[in-house]
């Protein structure tokens, strides 16, 4: 028999799938969080104002940009908390993709990590030039 010492453990495909588990469970766990506690604020603040429908407000322009969000943040406007959720929640499969394609370099799968990092390129030109499909 050929045994490995205890204190040599090997890569396996299945501890790759827990992480990329805990990864998915994380990240919507936590943006669903972050967008509740940005809509709590939002309700603390706003919650008494009435809405006119009649006029379109659209966005504030500080949650345009990553900067604005961040700045958002800082400053608690329930808004850029819930956009920064959402985005975190749009993130979470990227983060898997990410994890995925290193999965598959310690697993020395050629194949699919060329297919990984096609969907990756394929996922930020889409993001950068904003076309959808």
């Amino acid at each position: 028999m050929n045994k490995q010492p205890m204190s040599q453990k090997t890569f396996r495909d299945t501890d790759m799938q827990a992480v990329i588990g805990w990864i998915l469970r994380l990240g919507v766990l936590l943006s669903m969080s972050i967008i509740f506690i940005g809509g709590v604020i939002y309700l603390y603040r706003h919650g008494q104002a009435i809405a006119n429908y009649h006029t379109f407000k659209g966005i504030p322009d500080f949650v345009h940009n990553i900067h604005g969000i961040l700045n958002g943040i800082i400053t608690f406007r329930g808004q850029a908390i819930i956009q920064a959720g959402i985005i975190l929640l749009i993130a979470t499969p990227i983060i898997r993709v990410i994890f995925s394609a290193i999965g598959f370099v310690l697993e020395k799968d050629y194949l699919y990590i060329g297919i990984t990092i096609l969907v990756l390129l394929i996922i930020m030109a889409s993001m950068l030039s904003g076309h959808a499909g």
